[in-house]
């Protein structure tokens, strides 16, 4: 440092200007003369431009400049500016003793005289430290920008404090499809809906990141298009050191793909529940019938044996009544098998046009005088192949339910039309194919969502008490299940329902005529092995056979009939047999017997779903449970043509 003297008074001014400019470390402070050859030299100079004063003084200031500038006469033009409008000042590379380059700030003024250039004075600084860091903050400035333009899964931009969108990234022209011309200036609630925008979506969404520290959620957003979309929205406010608000930062994420995922995911879980659901609902129903089905043989063939006979005029309406509940109580259990999937069905191809024309009375007769009926078919042949008696009574099912759903009258469509398929319904996906679509429309109350999702459930009604089974509808989902088909609903409170039942098409085949064998031939009496492993349902069927001239034997299971038949002393003609009973099965049983006991004829006897399903399928005649006194004379008279058959042909 240079040390002043202690008598400043003794020296004169010049000298003190000439010390105080020597001891400026940080500028380059000297003279030119009026053609740039500079005149004077401080510290400063010497030290970041690395010339003594005897090296440099006499010389021209261009020796700082580079090559190029030199060239270019930017030198020249330096010293022209000063004197021509009082000041240069700029900003530029400039070259040290030993040829390293530095960037400095420059300024130029013009020492006048008068009123004449005399030459100048130049102040330099070495701003190369300031350079670099400007240099490094716009790289990363410009590394930034080129991360939030390349990101286009992310709509990335700033709004001021008042929400007005101050940049814009190339993920956000993608997502909104705005471009950024298009948006700044403007505020970010464009991209609102319009309900949002009314109930002040926008102004919250700010007013939480601000009191909160930051805003999140997922809501439905809008497209320059018009298109709405779900958006993943994150607004984070921004603040200066004081604390101020300076504005927000906004990240949007398209989600609409996601959402859709997620909620396919939802009505597929929803759709394996209900299914889950209605499996198990069959299996109970399935295993109700069973049980039920061996009371109501008890209950209905004693019926029948008490019409039979003589019977007190003041008793036979009891006994009546009893055989009448019994017939009900067997339609409901034929039900419960419809929609458990088990019934057995006896398709045949017929056309559902005329089916419905020829029900077309049945129909009017189960409506109401108030409500109105209309036919309407696409064409004059729909052929299907199906139980027709079934189909019967799901249409009847269906018309009864819209009938109740319109007690003040109403209005009754029924079509039945061509389908290129079936829709997807209750969360399932849809099935193609030719099918035949019968919907039937009700102008009634309708029904809400939540009704919806058990309709088709057994016993679930919203009707008055005595007003219906709540089994209706489970028979035509279960028949409608069972033909490979389906049934689908559509109703809006207040606004009537639509149910419309899709059953596959087939080529057109004229039905067969059933050949009926006889059921008159006078049944000689059997010697029976009767296998029953409910008690109740044995000694009745026992009790029964032996009324018809049988002679029975009765056991509790299929080891104990197989023990029964090898008896030396077994003579036995048929075998009468419960299907499902613990251990052997009535099915296997019978094959032991065909294979074993050729001779002895075998008929079975269940009133369990998934037998039912099956008849047929063993090759062994099958009495259905609940069976009646008729219905099992029948089938034994039937056995009994079959065995003359089988021992006309041996001879």
């Amino acid at each position: 440092m240079t040390k002043l003297p202690r008598d400043l008074n003794a020296r004169d001014e010049a000298e003190r200007h000439r010390l105080l400019i020597n001891a400026v470390t940080d500028y380059a402070l000297y003279l030119l003369d009026a053609t740039g050859t500079v005149t004077t030299w401080n510290s400063g100079a010497a030290l970041f431009k690395g010339y003594q004063a005897e090296e440099i003084v006499g010389r021209h200031f261009s020796v700082f400049y580079t090559e190029e500038d030199r060239a270019a006469g930017l030198p020249a033009r330096a010293l022209e500016t000063a004197a021509r409008e009082g000041r240069f000042e700029a900003e530029g590379w400039r070259v040290r003793k030993d040829g390293t380059r530095f960037w400095t700030h420059v300024v130029i003024d013009p020492v006048i005289e008068d009123g004449e250039v005399i030459g100048f004075a130049k102040v330099t600084r070495d701003v190369s430290a300031r350079k670099a860091r400007d240099a490094a903050l716009y790289e990363s400035e410009q590394r930034f920008q080129r991360l939030v333009q390349g990101v286009r899964d992310y709509a990335l931009y700033m709004l001021d404090p008042v929400g007005n969108i101050t940049n814009w990234n190339s993920g956000a022209e993608a997502i909104k499809r705005y471009k950024a011309g298009e948006v700044v200036g403007r505020n970010f609630s464009m991209f609102y809906t319009p309900e949002d925008r009314e109930n002040g979506a926008p102004e919250r969404a700010l007013a939480t990141a601000v009191r909160e520290g930051k805003f999140e959620g997922e809501a439905v957003r809008v497209r320059k298009d018009g298109e709405r979309f779900w958006a993943h929205v994150l607004i984070d406010p921004i603040h200066d050191e004081a604390g101020k608000l300076l504005g927000f930062a906004k990240v949007t994420r398209d989600i609409t793909e996601k959402r859709r995922a997620l909620e396919e995911i939802e009505r597929t879980r929803e759709a394996l529940s209900q299914a889950q659901k209605m499996e198990a609902i069959g299996r109970l129903t399935g295993g109700v019938a069973h049980d039920f089905n061996n009371l109501l043989t008890v209950i209905r063939s004693s019926a029948e044996f008490l019409q039979r006979g003589e019977q007190d005029p003041r008793r036979q309406k009891y006994v009546d009544a009893i055989a009448s509940a019994s017939e009900r109580a067997a339609l409901l259990t034929s039900q419960l098998l419809a929609f458990a999937r088990r019934q057995p069905l006896q398709p045949e191809s017929f056309n559902i046009v005329e089916r419905l024309e020829g029900l077309r009375q049945i129909i009017a007769a189960s409506a109401d005088a108030s409500i109105t009926l209309e036919l309407g078919f696409d064409g004059p042949e729909l052929w299907i192949k199906a139980d027709p008696g079934q189909f019967d009574t799901a249409i009847i099912n269906m018309v009864v339910n819209a009938r109740d759903a319109m007690p003040s009258g109403g209005a009754i469509r029924i079509r039945a039309s061509r389908a290129p398929g079936v829709p997807a319904v209750r969360g399932h996906a849809a099935a193609p194919g030719e099918f035949a679509a019968v919907a039937i429309a009700d102008t009634g109350t309708g029904m809400s969502a939540e009704t919806l999702a058990h309709i088709f459930e057994p016993f679930f009604t919203t009707k008055a008490v005595n007003r219906g089974t709540g089994l209706g509808l489970s028979q035509v989902y279960g028949f409608a299940k069972q033909s490979r088909g389906e049934v689908a609903v559509s109703s809006l409170e207040g606004a009537g329902s639509t149910f419309t039942l899709y059953l596959p098409m087939s080529a057109r085949q004229e039905p067969a005529t059933p050949s009926r064998q006889s059921v008159d031939v006078k049944t000689p009496p059997l010697r029976i092995l009767l296998v029953e492993d409910n008690l109740e349902v044995g000694q009745f069927a026992a009790t029964m056979l032996e009324e018809m001239g049988h002679a029975v034997t009765r056991v509790g299971d299929a080891q104990s009939a197989l023990t029964a038949l090898e008896k030396p002393s077994a003579r036995f003609e048929l075998v009468f047999t419960d299907v499902v009973m613990p251990g052997m099965s009535g099915v296997e049983l019978a094959g032991q017997v065909r294979e074993r006991w050729p001779k002895v004829r075998v008929i079975l006897t269940s009133g369990y779903s998934h037998v039912l399903a099956e008849d047929g399928a063993h090759g062994f005649p099958l009495l259905k449970k609940p069976y009646t006194l008729e219905s099992l004379m029948r089938i034994l008279a039937q056995e009994a043509v079959a065995r003359e058959g089988a021992a006309l042909s041996a001879d």
